[in-house]
């Protein structure tokens, strides 16, 4: 289910111009990139300080995007006035136009319905089938270090502003981070989707993952813990999608691109 136009519905109009162009691009980078500063803003998107302030204001007067107080390298404050960054709202995100949302709901909720709640496993399988054919040839081809980078970027051109690092958490890994999700209404109602999903990525990258946060469940970030290559043993790599899911829904997760 695709997602149907990056430009939020609350800067479309035709009176906007190219006014409305630029503010969709700030509004898109914070979306993929934040939290994020204003200068690093303009730098990305070769604005002046006084433009993307301008930007920055009337986003946040529309509730589209807030300002946080940014956290310190290393845990140490430094003197003066906190750094700013600014993330996305939850009415932020939802402006970026949910394909069919009711539609898609309605559609499962008749499908559990009628031939039972495994078909709606079945379906969400089916059409991750399709991504990941598509993604298959892409990672095959390069080293097994690579693949959650590589997976991220192609996650990225389908539209889902994927990020992959280093895993801050004991016991490294890789972390990937989605920071958007064209079904992220449906998945919050149909946590099948979350969980195909997540199997797709393990086949994928050829070693477990854990999904520790969703967008569906009410986090910012989509992050996904992906276990080093070789070190399979212990209790979270045996645990299933469905239940790592609901674990990490309950869970409070440190992103690295927070």
């Amino acid at each position: 289910m695709p997602e149907a136009t990056s430009v939020p519905r609350a800067l479309a109009g035709p009176d906007r111009g190219a006014e409305t162009g630029t503010r969709a691009r700030v509004a898109r980078l914070i979306l993929e990139k934040g939290p994020i500063t204003a200068s690093s803003l303009g730098e990305r998107l070769g604005l002046t300080p006084a433009a993307i302030r301008r930007h920055l204001d009337n986003l946040t007067g529309e509730g589209m995007v807030e300002a946080r107080d940014a956290r310190p390298h290393g845990g140490q404050r430094r003197r003066g006035r906190p750094a700013k960054v600014f993330a996305i709202t939850e009415a932020g995100r939802d402006a970026f136009v949910h394909a069919y949302d009711d539609l898609a709901t309605s559609a499962l909720r008749f499908l559990a319905e009628t031939a039972g709640v495994g078909a709606v496993g079945e379906f969400a399988r089916s059409q991750v089938a399709d991504l990941e054919r598509r993604y298959r040839p892409l990672l095959d081809a390069v080293p097994p270090e690579q693949r959650v980078r590589l997976l991220a970027e192609a996650l990225s051109n389908d539209g889902y502003a994927a990020t992959a690092g280093r895993a801050p958490a004991p016991g490294g890994g890789d972390q990937l981070c989605q920071h958007h999700c064209p079904v992220a209404h449906v998945a919050a109602e149909f946590p099948q989707l979350c969980e195909a999903e997540v199997e797709a990525f393990s086949r994928l990258l050829g070693t477990p993952v854990r999904r520790l946060a969703t967008i569906a469940h009410g986090d910012g970030v989509c992050t996904t813990h992906v276990t080093p290559r070789g070190d399979v043993a212990g209790g979270d790599s045996q645990t299933p999608a469905s239940e790592a899911i609901r674990q990490g829904a309950g869970g409070s997760v440190h992103h690295k691109d927070a």
